[in-house]
């Protein structure tokens, strides 16, 4: 189990050590796992144990992964996991300085980049889901009027209620409720814009 329940990155130097495109796989694929080895992060991400390895300390030196109780008997493997449930990177921690304000904007960008590539990969393999999957997967845009504090209430509810659909679905799992049960990826923006 994660040692937080979610870290607020509020640093630079996490803030970079995060936003480095191989380390954001890695990172969301601990957080689909929960544990994992680097050979099998490895597999999933197309790329060499070693490398793997080398970014997984990276992530580790940062607070961001953590070693995990051995998954096997095979004390050679090491296994690894979130240090936390998720992270929060907000811009207020970020716009007291061009650097640190041009640092977020490239680490969103990527992270928005990363997210967008899932979503095409799942248009692409849309047919091999089936029509239960489609027909259950959203695809809303809501164009709204709000003031700050009512996009920011907005925000925190629509967190609050993927946390409860995940520990929901995390505890049927645990119970051994798998039948039918996958990952979902969840993408929710919500932002100004002039017409």
């Amino acid at each position: 189990m994660p040692s937080q329940e979610n870290r607020s990155i509020t640093d630079l130097g996490t803030l970079k050590a995060l936003a480095h495109p191989l380390r954001m796989q890695l990172y969301r694929g601990l957080c689909v796992a929960r544990t994992a080895t680097a050979s099998q992060l490895a597999e999933q991400v197309d790329e060499a144990v070693s490398l793997v390895s080398y970014h997984l300390r990276k992530l580790a030196e940062h607070g961001l992964v953590e070693e995990a109780e051995p998954q096997s008997a095979d004390g050679r493997e090491r296994w690894w996991q979130p240090a936390s449930d998720g992270v929060s990177i907000r811009d207020e921690n970020f716009r007291d300085a061009p650097e640190r304000a041009a640092a977020h904007l490239a680490a969103t960008r990527l992270f928005h980049e990363q997210r967008a590539d899932m979503y095409r990969r799942y248009l692409d393999e849309r047919p091999t889901w089936g029509p239960e999957w489609n027909s259950a997967a959203p695809d809303n845009e809501s164009l709204l009027r709000l003031t700050p504090a009512d996009l920011e209430e907005l925000g925190e509810e629509l967190l609050a209620l993927a946390k409860k659909y995940d520990e929901r679905g995390r505890a049927a799992e645990a119970a051994g409720d798998t039948e039918g049960r996958e990952n979902v990826a969840l993408h929710v923006y919500g932002f100004p814009f002039r017409v």
